[in-house]
């Protein structure tokens, strides 16, 4: 797998440096973040070669490389939904799930990944058929939380959300058209969000399964965000009441 820019590149060094295969900077580069790149590196015993800027953009394909491409092997934690539902059990924070219904583009699957990585989501799950894989795109855009958040595919997200409904959690779907205000739903206890595709939304079948409906109040000209903006702002308002409550 190919890492490229800064964030993905450091955030991989502090947690997998094991991984790396190899490390490639611009030659001409020699500010305060290359440094702070090479002493990291240096500290996890990773090689750097310093190469000119040409052969960094061929490597990343013409993506904005800022100076910093790695080869390095695919690291993602590896689990399954009994498996997590099974290492959930008895913790003293409540669960929190993000379910994704329809995200195909890499580049909001990554921003979905860092938001619960912030908001301190235990996993993302999302169907087989119907949700984007982990590219280099996507870990790109996730900036290290592709290797810390738990990314799980499953065969049928209706049954999924009947599973998390039997183990005690309370699913709750995003939909413009929800007459739930965001900020009126109490998220307490053991929580699952399921977002919907920035076109179609949630999927017929998965929006009559949810325990219940929310939307984001927009008081503007546009009637909806993108799904990875509307992802951040349902987290961590789940986020801010849990930590309201713990205050």
């Amino acid at each position: 797998m190919l890492l490229y820019g800064f964030h993905a590149v450091m955030a991989r060094l502090r947690q997998a440096p094991a991984s790396f295969k190899s490390l490639y900077v611009d030659r001409h580069r020699d500010d305060n973040r290359v440094r702070d790149l090479l002493k990291l590196a240096q500290q996890q015993a990773v090689q750097v070669t310093r190469v000119e800027a040409g052969r960094l953009d061929r490597m990343a394909g013409g993506k904005r490389h800022q100076g910093v491409v790695a080869q390095v092997e695919t690291q993602t934690i590896s689990t399954d939904l009994p498996t997590l539902l099974s290492d959930l059990e008895g913790r003293e924070r409540p669960p929190f799930l993000l379910l994704l219904d329809g995200v195909t583009d890499p580049r909001n699957l990554g921003a979905c990944l860092r938001s619960a990585d912030g908001a301190g989501v235990d996993a993302v799950i999302a169907p087989k058929d119907h949700a984007a894989p982990l590219t280099d795109v996507a870990m790109h855009t996730a900036s290290g939380a592709g290797e810390s958040v738990p990314y799980i595919l499953v065969t049928n997200l209706v049954r999924t959300v009947e599973q998390l409904q039997d183990a005690g959690f309370r699913v709750y779907g995003l939909a413009d058209e929800a007459d739930a205000d965001l900020y009126r739903t109490d998220f307490a206890g053991p929580v699952a969000i399921v977002m919907g595709a920035e076109d179609k939304g949630l999927r017929r079948l998965v929006r009559e399964q949810c325990d219940a409906l929310v939307s984001i109040p927009m008081m503007g000209s546009v009637s909806s965000l993108n799904v990875s903006v509307a992802t951040g702002v349902v987290l961590y308002e789940v986020l801010r009441q849990r930590q309201a409550t713990q205050a």
